[in-house]
């Protein structure tokens, strides 16, 4: 799938996407509760580049904790940076908010930043080497020592236990209401057009791109997080 393919499809889901997935936000915000903690240590008005921001749920969540913190929102599916956008506004944060329409590459704005997060975003670049190079973009972004909080889908495809795994992920996608046809979708795209690598390879490709060794801190399924600082030599 290429990145108009993605950006329509993105387009399409933007206006019922939070309702759609709104019995999955356990893990979300389990997600989240540990992200609160992995940047425990940033300054109080710290900047934070979200990228790939969807709807914004985890500028949303940040920003109710942290009151003086700001947040550019890089989001390349018009229709999501809407939503996003109202979100911000309708809480109150928006003020705090810079939001940009396109991929990381496009962003002119270079000033480090402190910390970025980066959720299921990287999966969809089916390249190595440019998945590693996207890594390495958000790692020259951020300043000397920032973190990025990133996940991922991650697994050892072909195995016994991948398949017992996307069973089980599969049985609490329809437990949320997600159609028998968009199950099969989902299935067929994670053979095609999600790069599901073993977790120790997203791990190595982030650290390819520009970060000291990925610590991982969280599972919740098929989704795999990581946090990690850049290197000296990002």
């Amino acid at each position: 799938m290429h990145n108009d393919e993605i950006k329509a499809l993105f387009d399409q889901q933007a206006a019922s996407y939070d309702q759609q997935w709104a019995k999955t936000a356990p893990i979300r915000e389990g997600l989240l509760f540990l992200v609160e903690a992995v940047f425990a240590g940033l300054a109080p008005d710290a900047r934070l580049l979200c990228v790939g921001v969807g709807t914004g749920e985890e500028m949303a969540y940040l920003a109710r904790r942290h009151p003086a913190w700001r947040f550019l929102a890089v989001e390349p599916s018009s229709a999501m940076l809407h939503v996003c956008r109202d979100k911000a506004v309708a809480q109150g944060f928006a003020g705090r908010c810079e939001f940009h329409e396109g991929y990381l590459d496009s962003l002119v704005d270079t000033e480090g930043f402190d910390a970025a997060t980066c959720f299921l975003v990287s999966q969809f670049i089916l390249d190595r080497a440019a998945r590693s190079e996207f890594f390495r973009s958000i790692a020259t972004r951020l300043r000397p020592g920032g973190v990025l909080a990133s996940s991922d889908l991650a697994s050892q495809t072909g195995t016994a236990s991948y398949e017992a795994l996307l069973r089980v992920w599969m049985t609490m996608m329809a437990s949320a209401d997600v159609t028998p046809e968009m199950l099969e979708r989902v299935r067929k795209a994670y053979a095609s057009d999600v790069a599901v690598l073993p977790p120790e390879a997203v791990a190595s490709i982030m650290a390819s791109g520009g970060f000291e060794p990925p610590v991982p801190f969280y599972q919740a399924g098929l989704i795999h997080a990581w946090f990690a600082r850049r290197s000296e030599v990002a």
